[in-house]
């Protein structure tokens, strides 16, 4: 008997992409289909187990679930950045100037004004998601059968490929991409709690290693020019790989 187990329809301006609601199928070949199966980990990445006692509505869940938090915290590391790198530029002074400092305490300095449509907003999305993308409630939380997880029709750019396997290469990509940053998101925080300085105050000098890293004793013969220009050429090192997946994607999405 031949099923087909993902079927892709994508429509540039309503992207709709629909997928198998893996009826009649053992959950982990259902999540083997999904996308988000990548280096170094080329089969289902669960050394918990918890798909062997899951349904295939559990996964889709489970997906959906973690794709919702993969975008809120690429949003939150974007956040965290920028929020504490323009408090002391003009053009982006928020409530008068008052919110500054980590980022881990700015979010008690908000005033009033802000939460109301904050969670007017919150509301009205995640309203939407669960039309859009769950069953009528019956106690089991399940997703509706011709619901692509995370899809929610947004695509205002026009960037959602038509083509199924570029589609899935780019999901993939997304969950990558939301896996790091909630791995990131934690680090900030986590930093942050630790010596409550923002993270543009850090100097670079972390645990394990509270002193200067130097084994080959590089400062010992250097002046503090030295040490700038050292700095410096760090800095724009570390920029670039930063970049290129920025320009690898670029590339096979344009081929520019």
């Amino acid at each position: 008997m031949s099923m087909k187990l993902v079927n892709n329809s994508v429509a540039r301006r309503g992207v709709s992409c629909k997928a198998s609601s893996g009826k009649g199928v053992e959950p982990r070949t259902y999540l083997k289909t999904l996308p988000g199966i990548s280096s170094p980990f080329p089969d289902v990445f669960d050394p918990a187990g918890l798909v062997d006692g899951a349904t295939v509505s559990d996964i889709r869940r489970w997906r959906e679930s973690e794709l919702v938090h993969c975008r809120v915290a690429m949003l939150a590391s974007v956040g965290y950045l920028v929020g504490e790198q323009v408090e002391n530029i003009e053009a982006f002074t928020l409530f008068e100037g008052k919110i500054t400092g980590p980022a881990i305490n700015q979010f008690q300095q908000i005033q009033q004004g802000f939460w109301e449509p904050l969670l007017i907003a919150i509301g009205l999305a995640e309203t939407y998601r669960v039309a859009v993308g769950w069953a009528t409630p019956g106690g089991d939380g399940a997703l509706k059968e011709s619901y692509d997880m995370g899809n929610l029709g947004f695509d205002p750019l026009g960037l959602c490929p038509t083509n199924p396997t570029e589609l899935k290469d780019v999901q993939t990509k997304e969950l990558n991409n939301g896996r790091l940053a909630m791995i990131a998101i934690a680090g900030f925080t986590v930093q942050e709690l630790i010596d409550q300085k923002d993270l543009k105050t850090l100097p670079g000098i972390s645990s394990p290693f509270p002193n200067v890293f130097d084994p080959a004793g590089l400062v010992d013969g250097a002046t503090v020019s030295d040490i700038r220009r050292w700095r410096e050429s760090e800095l724009v090192t570390a920029a670039w790989p930063c970049l290129l997946p920025l320009a690898t994607w670029l590339e096979s999405r344009w081929r520019i």
